[in-house]
């Protein structure tokens, strides 16, 4: 739920660039690197949760592609925090609304990253409005970008995906429990997507490549920060009066992009604080 790229001193250089090299041996031997080598794809990747999964994959040593609607600047930003992090990191400009864009997204990160083994379908947006106000052509955009696109992203990354592959859909606990008018056409499209992700797993599983649905509650961001009257509206539905944070939302897509999360598929995973108990 988140609404709302002088004089050469050639001794000093090299010592310098073996120290450099040395520490930053150091800082990845010392994190852990259940993700080592992998290539991921982050869409929405540039900000809010999808900037913190692209982050937290990257500490688990994955090579990670984010792609971003506008603002560059943000795109370029998160993918620097990754490549400090010593993987390999890149920002691809794509519409989730285009699925055209969304194939070419996937094709770039093959072509750049050498193959995909994660898929994280993050990008998504919320369009609020009563009924008799609701646009048809909100409408459509808001299945575009967050049901027609995960099919579109899913069936493209699948086809480079070989055993172990992980697909992952950032959903939302909406899609049980809506708690005010106007959300409608928001909660259709995440309720959708864990029917999409049950009947992929059954598609999916032969090949052996997993696919979850992480559905969380109110989490702290710039579209929906912490602090307002709206966040305290919904601290009153949950079961733990706070605001989730977009770190704990990343950690739980880690577990389900590694190792220990290879017998879980066609599961909707809620992390809301009990918003939904």
């Amino acid at each position: 739920m988140n609404i709302p790229v002088h004089r050469r001193r050639p001794n000093l250089r090299i010592n310098a660039g073996y120290a450099g090299r040395k520490a930053s041996l150091t800082m990845r031997n010392s994190m852990n690197h259940q993700l080592e080598n992998k290539r991921a794809l982050v869409t929405g990747g540039s900000r809010g949760i999808g900037a913190a999964i692209v982050k937290r994959l990257a500490r688990e040593g994955a090579h990670v592609a984010l792609t971003y609607v506008s603002k560059p600047d943000h795109a370029n930003q998160t993918a620097k925090a990754a490549q400090a992090l010593g993987v390999q990191a890149i920002a691809i400009q794509a519409d989730n609304a285009d699925a055209k864009a969304v194939v070419a997204a996937v094709e770039r990160t093959v072509g750049e990253l050498g193959s995909i083994d994660i898929l994280v379908n993050n990008a998504g947006i919320a369009v609020m409005a009563p009924i008799d106000d609701y646009r048809l052509k909100d409408f459509d955009r808001t299945l575009a970008v967050n049901l027609r696109a995960v099919f579109v992203a899913t069936q493209a990354a699948a086809k480079h995906m070989k055993s172990g592959g992980r697909i992952i859909t950032i959903g939302s606990c909406n899609a049980d429990r809506m708690p005010f008018a106007g959300g409608a056409v928001y909660a259709m499209s995440k309720a959708a997507l864990v029917g999409l992700v049950k009947g992929l797993a059954r598609d999916l599983g032969p090949r052996g490549i997993t696919i979850n649905n992480v559905q969380p509650g109110p989490i702290d961001t710039d579209m929906n920060p912490a602090e307002s009257d709206f966040a305290e509206m919904l601290r009153k539905h949950m079961a733990l009066p706070r605001y989730g944070t977009a770190d704990e939302i990343a950690a739980m897509v880690a577990y389900l992009a590694g190792p220990e999360a290879g017998f879980v598929t066609g599961a909707s995973l809620t992390i809301d604080g009990g918003f939904t108990a």
